[in-house]
Parts: structure tokens; sequence; C-alpha cells
């Protein structure tokens, strides 16, 4: 890949200019008191930038600035990496040994993400010497966990992949399992769904965003008149679980993009890595410590706790971001630039009247929608006999994903490295759906208290895992579990989440904002921004920030040389069946595969 940092005379460049910076004034922003307040004055050492934000957009956009001699401030309420952090659960660390590990969700990195990967190249880590990027390693198999079926085990093999070694009885279910789901959906509905790919593969650019993108995955592959099997499998397994959407509402556009992104990846085509692809230690001892690390190696300076309340604009600009720091004052904190690099629920509380009106596309966004996908973890004191891999709970009503950790972590000791020693691994649940009932309480997962969800979310893996006659969890097993703490309230009228999933029902991808704001020194950076993987991923967030980064170096005139962008591939030998679609769309005609 052409990344920025292969080219020789444009690193040196970043490196004088880092250096350039990093000698400089060391205060490149000033805060004062509640209200506007000018900046202190500068040494030449390139503008000043407040990155509002500091999970993968915002670090990111402090990376790509800082590489090229800008002065970046970074700020951020709570902690580095933002949604993307793991955490430590409070007191659990005995004997000198860490804290449990825990995280909002488990980390999935697949081989479609191209500038994520770039980045991770990027930031050192010792002994590697593609530095965050070979902490990455990739799981052997996932498997479709039925409820009263045997679970499908999916193999994910790549160059040098070892399948795991299996058993017997193993291999019985795994044939067992294949022709059950192979049964279970007829022929003419399998069929019928291939040819709805075919379709979106050799459609327009047009159709995909206009038409497409108006209508709902469940209705593109009519799944209204198909099996259950049928439903659960391509209809919601591949939503709810996968793109994290609910498949009656989800852009057809949004959902078979990333299909088709998946597709060829598991074809070896235009693939930075495997299929599916995890950190070989807790993410932020593998990835999002280096990180900052390596960001204050050039310069960059963090101030954690503060808590961006509005973007102050007057006389066609941004003249302050009025913050909340640590101590609960109110400050306002000023510089050249701001990239608000804040999730789009939060952005758009700190956009007044005055800068909506500057910027329509701000006001837009108060059409996109968030909805809640927040993980737990359960602490084992035996190993689960579990896949090396992903499960997917497709029937469980909670659409439950799940990895068992510590097989993925070669360089990790659970029980010496982590607790009391007495937990051996984690198993790190997502939950998915938070609004239909269970199978315990008869309630729904905002409806329940923490415990309930604790007890009702290993309720549903027992009833998919534990369902043919082997005991995979044992309740004599269950250590202790920990649920993201940006939930609260539950089992109230008004629960509350702080870090909600973007989703993408029809419509909403023309609501997106470009990175390019129409105040000249703001920029936007988030998964909510327009880019081309559609989708709440730590690749949008990724992709957004080289495009507010390139738009703000166009702004100042800066001869540094722009970030790449990676777009999904896209198979080239397709390209003559779209450029005929696009002349059957501006007929009115469907696709010419198109059965209806």
């Amino acid at each position: 890949m052409d990344r920025v940092d292969t080219d020789r005379q444009g690193a040196t460049r970043r490196t004088f200019l880092a250096g350039a910076a990093a000698a400089g004034s060391a205060a490149a922003l000033t805060t004062t008191a509640s209200g506007p307040a000018s900046a202190a004055p500068r040494e030449a050492a390139g503008p000043s930038v407040a990155v509002l934000g500091g999970g993968v957009a915002g670090l990111t956009a402090a990376h790509e600035l800082a590489e090229r001699g800008l002065r970046v401030t970074v700020y951020e309420r709570r902690a580095l990496g933002g949604k993307a952090r793991s955490m430590d659960v409070p007191d659990s660390g005995k004997g000198g040994r860490r804290p449990l590990p825990a995280e909002h969700g488990f980390r999935f990195i697949p081989g479609i993400y191209h500038n994520l990967p770039d980045t991770m190249r990027r930031i050192p880590f010792p002994g590697n010497p593609n530095g965050v990027w070979d902490n990455l390693v990739a799981p052997p198999e996932m498997s479709f966990a039925r409820t009263g079926a045997e679970d499908l085990r999916i193999p994910l093999p790549w160059p040098g992949h070892r399948p795991p070694e299996l058993t017997l009885d193993e291999i019985r279910r795994a044939l067992t399992a294949f022709i059950d789901t192979a049964l279970g959906i007829p022929l003419h509905e399998s069929a019928y769904f291939v040819n709805r790919g075919l379709v979106f593969l050799t459609s327009c650019d047009e159709r995909r965003d206009e038409a497409w993108e108006r209508t709902p995955w469940w209705d593109f592959i009519r799944a209204e008149e198909m099996s259950y099997d049928y439903q659960r499998i391509l209809a919601v397994g591949l939503t709810r679980n996968i793109v994290a959407t609910k498949a009656e509402e989800a852009s057809t556009r949004t959902v078979a993009t990333l299909l088709e992104a998946f597709v060829f990846n598991a074809l070896g085509r235009g693939a930075d890595g495997p299929l599916d692809r995890i950190l070989n230690a807790p993410t932020n001892e593998a990835w999002i410590d280096p990180w900052a690390a390596h960001l204050r190696s050039l310069g960059v300076e963090f101030r954690i706790g503060w808590t961006l309340r509005e973007l102050v604009y007057g006389s066609g600009r941004i003249t302050g971001a009025l913050m909340e720091d640590p101590d609960g004052a109110r400050r306002t904190v000023t510089a050249d630039h701001y990239v608000s690099a804040v999730p789009v629920e939060h952005a758009r509380r700190t956009w007044g009247a005055a800068l909506r009106a500057a910027d329509p596309q701000l006001a837009r966004c108060d059409r996109l929608e968030t909805d809640w996908m927040t993980g737990i973890q359960f602490y084992l004191t035996e190993k689960a006999p579990l896949l090396h891999g992903h499960l997917n709970c497709i029937d469980s009503p909670w659409s439950l994903t799940a990895i068992q950790q510590a097989g993925h972590w070669p360089h990790r000791d659970f029980p010496r490295d982590y607790g009391d020693g007495i937990a051996v691994d984690c198993l790190s649940v997502d939950i998915s759906e938070w609004d239909r009932p269970g199978i315990l309480y008869g309630r729904t997962a905002k409806q329940c208290t923490r415990e309930q969800v604790a007890r009702e979310v290993w309720a549903q893996l027992k009833a998919a895992l534990n369902d043919t006659g082997r005991p995979v969890l044992k309740d004599s097993a269950l250590h202790s579990w920990f649920l993201d703490p940006g939930v609260d309230g539950l089992g109230t009228p008004h629960p509350t989440n702080e870090d909600e999933l973007l989703i993408h029902p029809v419509g909403t991808f023309h609501n997106r904002p470009s990175a390019a704001s129409r105040v000249p020194n703001l920029f936007l950076s988030g998964d909510y921004v327009a880019v081309d993987i559609d989708l709440a991923t730590m690749e949008g967030a990724n992709a957004s920030a080289r495009a507010a980064v390139n738009a703000l170096l166009e702004r100042i005139g800066s001869p540094a040389p722009r970030c790449t962008i990676e777009p999904l591939f896209r198979a080239p030998e397709l390209d003559h069946l779209k450029r005929h679609d696009r002349t059957r769309y501006r007929l009115g005609l469907r696709n010419v595969f198109d059965l209806g």
C-alpha cells in the first residue's frame, strides 16, 4: 500500500517538523476562565490544533497532525481509546497481579480494514518489526451457535493457517450442524439469496446510494416470506450480530457493502489480512498505551478529564472550546484549528444555533440514530470447551456474540497475570439487542437490573451452548462478571448509556457530514462522518480522521503530504456490469439480474 510513511522525502520532512514542534512552546494551547480567549504567542512551529476527543478518531487525527509538524493537544473526558479501550475491574487484582481486564466490547479488526492497520504499523512496539500491527492474531474458526441444534463451526483458513485439532465427536457434530443448516434453508431460498448478492455486486453507485439506501435489508432479501433459518442466519445473523443494526430497518446499501467486502476478503481479494483478527492482549496493553506513548514522543499533549460543553462560534470562526476541567470548572480552550472527534450523540450537543446556521450539515446530524451495543465479561475458574474464535448466538433474544479471550493471548498467563489467581479466562460477550424480552425474566435488558442482565446473558449463553448434551458452560465455573460502567439506571424507567453505537436505518447515509465543515477552522472526525466504509467502526473513525487532517492541510495551504485513505475493495472485473447497470438505472429499469 502507498502509505505516507513510505515516502522517504515526506518522512524526512515530518521528522524535521515534528522535532521543531516539540522544541517550540511547551504549551500548545491556552485556557482561560469561561468565555472566549485569544491564543498565546507561539513559536513558528506550525499551527495549533485542539483535538476534542481521545478515541480512535481523535488519536488518529493527533497522529497524522503531529507527523506533519502541527502542535496538537488532545482533550478527552474519560480515558484514551474511547469505546476501543480496555479497562480494569476495580479492586480485582490480588497478590501483585494486574486487575482483571474488561472492555466496552471485544475488538474485531477484519482484513477488510486498511486505514486502521496502516496506523497500527506506525505505532512502535518492542520486538515487533511492524509495530502494533504485529499484535494482531487470527482466530482459526467461528461459529453460529444454535439453540436446540448443533452449532455450525466455520473454519477461517488463510496462508499458514493450522486448523484446530478435532476429536471424532467434534467432527460428527460439525457435519451434523452443516447438514442441519443446509436442510434448514430450502434450496430455492438459498438460490434467491445468492441472486440478491449478484444484484448488489453488479449495481452501479447511483442505484446503491439511492434505491438500495432506501431499501431495508429485510425487504431486499424478502426475509418476511422465508423460513425461520433464512431469517435468523441470513437476515438477522448478518445484521444484528455483525453489522450491529436491525435487519428490518438497516439500509441495504450499508449491510450489503460490508458483506461484499467480507466475501472478497474470504477469497483473498483486496485484504490487509485474514477475515477475522483480534489483539493478542488486552487492548490497552497491545495498542492504546503504546499509541499514547508514541504520540507523546511526537509532541502531542493530553488533557484527560476535560469534557467539551460547547464550540464557541463568532465572526465566522470557532473562537474557543468551552470545556469543563477535571475540577468541574468551566474553561475556554483556544487554538488555531479544532477537530471535533467525539461521538455524534455527544458532538451535536456542543453545536449551538449560530454554528448550526453556519453549516447546515451539522443540523442534519440530528437525524442520525444510535442504539445500544454493550459488552459484559464473565470470568471463569476453568476454561470452557468453546471454539477458538468468535461465536454468534443467532437464536438468542439479545443477539449475543462472544469470544473466550485468554487462548488468544499467547504472551499472557491469565491466572498468573490478572485478578486473584483463581480466574483462568475471560468470556467477553456483546449484547446487541436491548429491547427484546429475555428467556429468564421476560424483560428487556434495559428493564433488568445489572445483576439480572448478567444472569440473563449467562442463561442465554447456556441455552445456545449447553443444548446438545455437552455442559460447555458450568455455573460452578463462574468466578465473577463485569458490565460496562457506561450503562446506568438499568431497571429504572430511564436507563442511560454513555457509549451508544451509530446505526444505519434507511436514508441516514445522506445525513452524514463531510470531514470539512463550512467553518474554516472546524473539522469533524468520527465514525458518523461520511467515508467509504458506511458503518460504525474503528476503520470508519480512522478514515474520517485522515479526511479531517487532509481538509485542514488544504485550508492552511500546507505542503505536507496528504493522508492516504484506502477505500473498501471492489472487484474491477465487475466494472463493466456496473456501467451497464448505470444505463439501466437512468432508464428506470431493474438490474439485469434482479428477479424481484
